[in-house]
């Protein structure tokens, strides 16, 4: 008796855990099967998710936040920086392979959703060559960077690497003057 109640406490338990990592957030769907980097690009932005959340339904959050240096920013549902690649060519991205493990693409199960101080209206998606649903703001795909750790980072800012300057974004959908 004790032993078969030990192994259903055991089941039951096993089952929790894999119900807690149903909810909330995607990973980043790289085309290189990367899984989202760092990141995770979406969803998981902390607290209890329920089922009108936009993290429960697979939704890319964009807020705005204030980062040193640049003032206020656009950034994910973890307050990671978001940036633009000028490789690409409108909504279309251009950043697959290598480019897309080091500047991870965010994207988004449904419709994303703005943030405090983010606009609605700027918000789009457009559709990755692995048919994933990468975020736009302002007609720009975004990323986040590996090498921003923690929120408030900025190090892809004014940089070019893979063929084309990255830029951080304003609330307004404009570059950061450096």
């Amino acid at each position: 008796m004790k032993t078969k109640l030990a192994t259903t406490a055991l089941a039951l338990l096993a089952l929790a855990a894999i119900a807690a990592g149903c909810g909330g957030g995607s990973d980043s769907g790289t085309e290189s099967g990367g899984g989202g980097g760092l990141y995770g690009g979406t969803g998981g932005g902390g607290g209890e998710s329920t089922a009108s959340s936009p993290e429960a339904t697979g939704a890319a959050v964009v807020t705005a936040a204030s980062v040193p240096k640049l003032g206020m920013l656009i950034v994910d549902s973890e307050g990671m920086t978001l940036y633009d690649f000028h490789k690409d060519k409108g909504t279309t991205s251009s950043c697959y392979g290598a480019c897309a493990q080091n500047w991870p693409p965010l994207t988004t199960e449904s419709e994303p959703q703005a943030g405090n101080g983010a606009e609605a209206s700027k918000l789009g998606t457009t559709k990755r060559k692995d048919g994933t649903m990468q975020v736009t703001y302002a007609g720009h795909p975004l990323y986040t960077f590996v090498q921003d750790k923690k929120p408030g980072e900025a190090n892809g800012n004014d940089v070019k690497f893979f063929g084309g300057e990255w830029y951080a974004l304003q609330p307004s959908g404009a570059e950061p003057e450096d």
